[in-house]
């Protein structure tokens, strides 16, 4: 089985090296062999792609050369949006800690700040009671 982490270019060229060995002992392989049997060594995170390509694609007419390509194109596609999805990550995990640092400095006011505020908005509501509830009062 090709392990998790290796590029398809290497598991083909361990592959190709394997196939030429057995083609030197007189062992010969159709086109249509090494295609499935390379699609049975990938790594079981790409059996959702095996899947697809076993189903668009007629196995016997399919060359190693076009499976190959064909698997090439994905694996980059897969990487680019994992880097995608990892900037997206990093970006709200900045976002988050930027708005957990602000709401930490928010909560770090002293409890005395807050009974100065609590005391200066019940006088500024006591002042306006007594003025005529917020109706200026004519200059005389």
């Amino acid at each position: 089985m090709i392990p998790e982490e290796e590029s398809i270019e290497n598991a083909f060229a361990k592959f190709n090296t394997i196939i030429t060995s057995l083609k030197a002992l007189d062992e010969s392989f159709s086109s249509k062999n090494c295609v499935r049997k390379f699609l049975r060594a990938l790594h079981p995170k790409w059996r959702a792609k095996v899947t697809a390509i076993e189903e668009s694609n007629n196995l016997t007419t399919l060359s190693l050369d076009e499976l190959i390509g064909n698997l090439k194109v994905f694996e980059v596609i897969k990487k680019d949006s994992e880097t995608i999805k990892s900037k997206r990550e990093q970006s709200r995990s900045i976002a988050l800690k930027a708005r957990m640092e602000s709401s930490d400095d928010d909560s770090s006011t002293s409890d005395s700040e807050d009974e100065e505020y609590t005391m200066a908005v019940r006088d500024f509501k006591k002042f306006f009671k007594r003025r005529g509830r917020f109706v200026r009062q004519p200059y005389e």
